[in-house]
């Protein structure tokens, strides 16, 4: 009997539908101001892809997060938390990037990006801290090479949990900050090539699935919180050469990307620093819900 009430009560559901926004300049998507007459040539190219503000960024002690920090440095950012499930191991970079820029606020802090709870009260105490939250880039994550026959449920869900989950609470958290500045924002996950093709030689389901719907999850938020002036994007790394990817039980592995690659080898963190520093800068206030990939041309083959 319950069966059939629940059934007949869908066709008297209201469902809650997305906002667009106007656009207008009463709007949080306004056209951009163009720059003033009277910079030089050199004054306005610099100011297109100057960095304001102040950004979170998971995983920032990895190398693609710490090549990031680096470059948002450089182009301007005024304020760098570093959110780390072990921030002491970050200790050495963060006093590095403290060093060499000595103008900016740089701070790490412990936080489990599955914890929900944890996640918001950690971005309350960064917004306080640094005066804002302006951009957030996710790039903790997990790796998992698993035959699928072979996997167990518990590696399968750590690895969406991580990867997945912990994204989504990453951006509800940052996004729910940004509505109460009434700032609006940039966004930014790490999706991978892994979203776009099935890796070889490794089976990786789990983590090809799991960044799949990362580029899903980009994809729904940049129509839902456009209206806010959020900007929601993702880069889709190939292979780099990080700690992940060395070591001499790789190197067979190592070749067969390389001789599938166009270019022949694997990417250098520092070659997503141009699309990091795009996606936080006035140069990208147009895009959102667009996912780049940056992989030497793995995924044409």
């Amino acid at each position: 009997m319950s069966k059939a009430v629940d059934r007949d009560a869908l066709t008297s559901r209201t469902i809650p539908q997305i906002t667009l926004s106007k656009g207008d300049v009463s709007s949080m998507t306004p056209p951009p101001i163009p720059p003033s007459a009277s910079l030089a040539a050199a004054e306005r190219a610099q100011q297109r892809f100057s960095v304001t503000g102040n950004a979170i960024i998971t995983g920032g002690a990895g190398a693609l997060g710490f090549a990031a920090s680096r470059a948002l440095l450089e182009h301007g950012l005024s304020g760098l938390m570093i959110f780390d499930v072990n921030p002491g191991q970050a200790q050495a970079k963060i006093d590095e990037l403290a060093a060499d820029f000595p103008a900016a606020k740089i701070r790490a802090t412990k936080v489990d990006i599955t914890d929900e709870i944890a996640l918001n009260e950690a971005v309350v105490k960064t917004a306080a801290e640094l005066g804002s939250v302006d951009s957030l880039f996710c790039f903790a994550g997990v790796v998992d090479c698993t035959h699928a026959i072979d996997m167990e449920a518990s590696q399968w869900r750590r690895t969406l949990d991580i990867n997945t989950t912990g994204s989504f609470l990453c951006a509800q958290a940052v996004a729910k900050q940004m509505i109460v500045q009434k700032t609006g924002g940039s966004i930014v996950f790490t999706a991978s090539i892994s979203g776009h093709r099935v890796n070889y030689p490794q089976p990786q389901a789990s983590y090809n699935v799991s960044k799949a719907a990362v580029l899903a999850l980009k994809n729904c938020l940049a129509a839902e919180w456009a209206h806010y002036g959020i900007r929601v994007n993702s880069i889709s790394p190939g292979y780099m050469d990080t700690i992940l990817n060395e070591g001499d039980g790789l190197t067979a592995t190592r070749k067969i990307w390389n001789d599938r690659n166009p270019m022949g080898r694997m990417g250098a963190p520092s070659e997503l620093t141009g699309i990091v520093v795009l996606l936080a800068s006035s140069a990208s206030t147009y895009m959102t819900g667009a996912d780049f990939v940056v992989d030497g041309g793995q995924i044409l083959f």
